[in-house]
C-alpha cells in the first residue's frame, strides 16, 4: 500500500532526525551544566575567600565543602562537622605558591566531586569541592525525557502524516479507480475525476488527453473498417460475378466474350490489389518510424518527376520559385509527391502535361483534368471519397487521403485549388527548417 509505504519512510526519516536533535540538545545541555558547574565553584570561591579576609565564617552549604590548605599539606575543614578530602598534589602546589589555581576530579567513598583549589592572601589555599549529584540528577532528568519526546513526536508525525498522506492520495486513487474500470468495461467516454492545478490534476489531464486521443483512434479505425468494407465490396462483387459467368460458360463462350470477362478480372485484381496496399499504409503509416529532417522539396519533386516519366511516357515538368528547406519525414514526402502526381496523371488527359511547382515551403501539382468544385476542395482529402465527375476513372479514393495524413503528421497542411485555365492543383505546405541554434 502506497500511503503504508510513505508513512513508513516519513516516519523512519522523522524519527532519525528527531533523534540526531535529541543527541545534539543532550550534548549541549551536558556542556551548559558542565559550565555552570565551574562556574558555581569559582562563585563560591571567590564568596568564601572574602568572607574569610574579614574573619568571617561562610555560610554552610549541604553539597559543598571548604578547606583551607597549609603549605606544608595540612588540612582544616571550614566546618567542622564534615570530613576533610584528601589534597592532590596540584592543590598542594597551590598552596606552596607553585600555580595560580587548580581544578580537579576526586572521589571519595564513591561519590565524585569536583575541586577549585585558589591561593589565600595570608599564604595557603582555598579548596572548594561540590558534590556532583546535582549535575548529575539534571543530567538524567534529560536524558530520561528524551526518549519519551522522541516517541511522541515520532507518533505524532506518524499521524499527520497518514492524514496528509490520506487527503493528498485520494485523488490518485480516484483516478485509479476510474481507470481500473475503464480498462475493465473498455468504456473511453468514462468521465475522469476533476483536475485540479497540481501535480496530480497534471496527470489527470494527461490521461484525459490520452483517452481522447484512444477515442479518436477507435472512431477512426471504426470508420476505416467500414469504409473499406463497402469500397472492398465493389470490386469482389464484380471478380466474383465474372469468375462464376466464366466456370458457367466454359467451352460455349465466343472467344470475344471470355476476353472480355478476363480483362474484367484482371482490371478488377489490379484495382483490389491496389485498394488493399493503400488500405495497409493507411492503417499502419511505417512513415512514422522514421525521424523528421531537413527536406529539399526541389529534390523531391525532380526525383518524382523522373519516375513517372519514365513510368508513363507522359510530360512532366517542375518549376522552383525561392523554394526553403522543410521539416518532415524523408519517405513521407516522397510518398506525397507521387500520390499527387499519380492522382494529377490519372485526371488529367494523356496529351497534356502535369506540372510540379514548389515555391518557399509549398509545393503543388498542377493538372488539366475535370478539375474541382468549390464544396468538394475539403472533402477530395477524405477517405474513399470519389466526386462526381471522377466516378468514372479507376482509383481508391485513398491518394489524396494518405497526403492529408502524412502532411498533417508533421505539422504541415494540404490545399486543393481551381487551376486559373482549367484543372486543378493539389498540393502541401510543410513547416520550414529551422537550423539549430548555435
Amino acid at each position: 500500500m502506497l500511503r503504508a509505504k510513505i508513512t513508513l519512510v516519513v516516519v523512519a526519516a522523522a524519527a532519525l532526525a528527531m533523534t540526531l536533535a535529541a543527541t545534539l540538545s543532550y550534548r549541549g545541555v551536558s556542556d551548559v551544566v558542565a559550565e555552570q558547574f565551574d562556574r558555581a565553584l569559582q562563585d563560591r570561591a571567590v564568596t568564601v575567600v572574602a568572607l574569610l579576609g574579614v574573619s568571617r565564617t561562610p555560610p554552610v552549604r549541604p553539597d559543598t565543602t571548604e578547606q583551607v590548605v597549609e603549605a606544608g599539606g595540612a588540612v582544616r575543614p571550614l566546618d567542622p562537622g564534615r570530613v576533610a578530602l584528601p589534597a592532590p598534589e596540584s592543590a598542594l602546589g597551590v598552596a606552596r605558591g607553585e600555580r595560580d589555581s587548580a581544578r580537579e576530579d576526586i572521589t571519595v567513598d564513591g561519590a565524585e566531586y569536583g575541586v577549585l583549589t585558589v591561593p589565600l592572601p595570608g599564604g595557603g589555599a582555598l579548596m572548594v569541592a561540590q558534590h556532583y549529584a546535582g549535575a548529575e540528577r539534571i543530567d538524567h532528568a534529560f536524558l530520561w525525557r528524551v526518549p519519551w519526546t522522541t516517541v511522541a513526536a515520532t507518533a505524532l508525525s506518524a499521524l499527520l502524516s497518514w492524514l496528509a498522506l490520506d487527503r493528498i492520495l485520494r485523488p490518485v486513487r480516484r483516478l485509479a479507480r476510474v481507470t481500473r474500470d475503464i480498462t475493465t468495461t473498455q468504456d473511453l467516454t468514462t468521465p475522469l475525476p476533476s483536475a485540479g492545478r497540481d501535480e496530480i490534476g497534471q496527470l489527470t489531464r494527461s490521461f484525459a488527453s490520452m483517452l481522447a486521443a484512444l477515442r479518436r483512434s477507435r472512431a477512426q479505425q471504426q470508420r476505416l473498417v467500414q469504409d473499406a468494407s463497402h469500397e472492398l465490396r465493389t470490386p469482389l462483387t464484380s471478380v466474383r460475378g465474372s469468375a462464376e459467368l466464366l466456370q458457367r460458360g466454359r467451352g460455349r463462350l465466343a472467344p470475344e466474350d471470355e476476353e472480355q470477362i478476363l480483362t474484367t478480372l484482371v482490371t478488377e485484381a489490379a484495382a483490389l490489389d491496389t485498394l488493399v496496399r493503400e488500405l495497409v499504409d493507411l492503417a499502419t503509416d511505417r512513415s512514422t518510424e522514421e525521424e523528421p529532417a531537413e527536406v529539399d522539396l526541389t529534390a523531391a519533386a525532380e526525383e518524382a518527376a523522373h519516375r513517372h516519366r519514365r513510368r508513363t511516357g507522359r510530360t512532366v515538368t517542375v518549376t522552383v520559385h525561392g523554394p526553403v528547406p522543410v521539416r518532415a519525414r524523408p519517405r513521407a514526402v516522397r510518398r506525397c509527391v507521387d500520390n499527387l502526381l499519380s492522382n494529377a496523371l490519372k485526371f488529367s488527359p494523356e496529351d497534356t502535361p502535369v506540372t510540379v511547382h514548389v515555391e518557399g515551403a509549398r509545393l503543388s501539382v498542377r493538372d488539366h483534368g475535370p478539375g474541382i468544385a468549390p464544396d468538394e476542395r475539403s472533402a477530395v482529402f477524405g477517405r474513399f471519397y470519389r466526386g462526381p465527375r471522377t466516378q468514372a476513372v479507376p482509383g481508391s479514393g485513398l491518394g489524396l487521403a494518405i497526403v492529408h495524413d502524412l502532411v498533417t503528421a508533421d505539422e504541415g497542411t494540404v490545399f486543393a485549388t481551381a487551376a486559373p485555365d482549367g484543372g486543378a492543383e493539389v498540393g502541401f505546405r510543410l513547416p520550414p527548417h529551422a537550423p539549430a541554434a548555435r
